[in-house]
């Protein structure tokens, strides 16, 4: 599923485009996320382009070395520069700093992080935790849930009211998904040879 996956969230040619410029990018332990490949697929499955309603893309990195907003700001300009002409918006985050401003933001105490691949963990819904970046795709949870639409809330993650606003939202842009209050969860990772 996983070999299905990655072809599936390539037929974005945005995503196409940014995995074929990686190295460029020159993320620490970065990853391309989120609302990209999983809208991708359920794009696809609804029988839309696949760039559809796709806001925005984008990137986690890790880097312990600088937690200010200043380094994470330099990192997103670079990667802004770097896909300029793809005419896309993206969003660089620095999973060693979200615990920083996750409270001020969301209302919900956030530990500090030790992996960008832990930061994909922590997504308030198990069937969007997804990732890609040239060399692995990262699915801790499996990706069924995602290909049945399955939309439950995160034990990892527990917020509530978080979740339902999540979950709602997407229903409204996908209206075959469905809501759980229930996980189910399996762990799985594979190498792009």
């Amino acid at each position: 599923m996983q070999a299905k996956f990655l072809a599936d969230v390539l037929q974005n040619s945005n995503n196409a485009k940014i995995i074929a410029r990686w190295d460029d990018l020159g993320l620490k332990e970065g990853w391309l996320v989120a609302g990209c490949l999983f809208q991708t697929i359920w794009n696809t499955l609804s029988g839309q382009a696949p760039e559809s309603h796709i806001k925005d893309y984008d990137f986690f990195y890790f880097d312990a070395t600088d937690l200010s907003a200043a380094a994470e700001y330099k990192v997103q300009q670079h990667v802004e520069a770097v896909l300029a002409d793809l005419n896309i918006r993206v969003e660089v985050a620095n999973q060693a700093r979200v615990h920083c401003w996750y409270e001020a933001d969301f209302g919900h105490p956030y530990p500090p992080l030790s992996s960008s691949k832990e930061g994909i963990d922590r997504f308030l819904i198990p069937a969007t935790c997804v990732g890609i970046n040239n060399q692995e795709v990262y699915a801790p949870n499996g990706l069924q849930l995602l290909y049945q639409g399955l939309l439950t809330p995160n034990p990892i993650t527990p917020h509530e009211p978080l979740f339902t606003k999540k979950a709602a939202s997407y229903q409204q842009r996908w209206p075959w998904l469905r809501i759980q209050q229930s996980p189910s969860i399996t762990h799985s990772t594979i190498s792009i040879q």
